[in-house]
């Protein structure tokens, strides 16, 4: 076997893309799910996203969300933030982290954030500046092409990541946005950014994790995912949830690969979330439980 990095950092994204195209989750309860990954042993959780309530009603009462989490319980609380106004929210409400997205895409930057590359990487400019030294993390939408554009190349991707560095990020993200990568573009688009960054992975065409792997073998140790694989773009018809949590996890158990993060609470916050959501989640190992586990007589 190609040699696997003996550690991976998992950065969960479930109560944040994971609800926003849910129907409302009240404030309690998503305080409850977030509190259940942390004690799975999740390092980094974003928990919420200010923005516009009436956009993404589902984000609605983010401050109030981070108001009822428990500091001291070792993971970051990490907030997306579209803007200076939504960053300025975050920091007064005590997110540890930010996060801001940039398309690598046009079609779907204005879709998305309705602004241009150009004007998403000077509001990042600006939300570095005001962050004073916290983490901000740039996420690189359609960094393995765009459902508007068809294929972009891995250049091009690598040169939005390089100017969003530049106007101050301190990590980047590659999200595959609405589930266009596979290992033979995963391999491309470490070979022009490096290894030192975090992969993003939906399943809208299931190659999730199989991507997750490629990208082992890489050498990328850092990635995002959402417990029961719930998410998806809302901008893009039919776009598939993101890599379940559950599933890498169970995958680096196999693999001796360390993540920190307790397989068997994991699938408890699953439950959890499933009961929120109302509606059956699409990880395979939310459904079936662990390879190890025995099947009733």
């Amino acid at each position: 076997m190609t040699s696997l990095p003996s550690c991976v950092r998992i950065r969960e994204v479930g109560p944040r893309d994971g609800l926003q195209g849910e129907s409302p989750v009240a404030v309690p309860d998503r305080v409850r799910l977030v509190s259940a990954l942390a004690a799975a042993g999740l390092g980094e959780i974003e928990a919420v996203a200010f923005v516009s309530p009436r956009a993404v009603p589902a984000m609605a009462g983010a401050a109030e969300v981070l108001a009822g989490l428990d500091r001291d319980s070792g993971a970051v609380y990490v907030a997306l933030v579209p803007n200076v106004r939504g960053a300025e929210l975050a920091l007064e409400a005590g997110a540890e982290a930010l996060n801001v997205t940039i398309s690598a895409s046009r079609e779907y930057s204005h879709r998305n954030v309705g602004q241009s590359i150009e004007e998403s990487l000077a509001g990042l400019r600006s939300i570095c500046a005001l962050a004073a030294g916290r983490p901000v993390d740039a996420t690189v939408s359609c960094a393995f092409g765009s459902p508007y554009e068809g294929d972009i190349e891995a250049g091009v991707v690598a040169t939005v990541g390089a100017r969003a560095s530049e106007a101050g990020a301190t990590s980047l993200t590659f999200a595959d946005t609405t589930g266009m990568a596979t290992p033979r573009r995963v391999e491309e688009l470490v070979a022009s950014v490096g290894s030192e960054i975090r992969l993003h992975f939906h399943e809208t065409r299931g190659t999730g994790l199989v991507n997750a792997y490629a990208a082992l073998q890489l050498g990328v140790t850092a990635f995002d995912t959402s417990i029961g694989g719930l998410g998806g773009s809302p901008f893009v018809a039919g776009a598939g949830g993101n890599l379940a949590t559950e599933g890498l996890v169970h995958l680096l158990d196999d693999l001796g690969v360390t993540s920190g993060v307790s397989l068997e609470r994991l699938l408890e916050a699953a439950a959890l979330a499933q009961s929120l959501v109302k509606r059956v989640l699409p990880s395979p190992v939310a459904a079936a439980g662990p390879r190890s586990r025995l099947a009733p007589a």
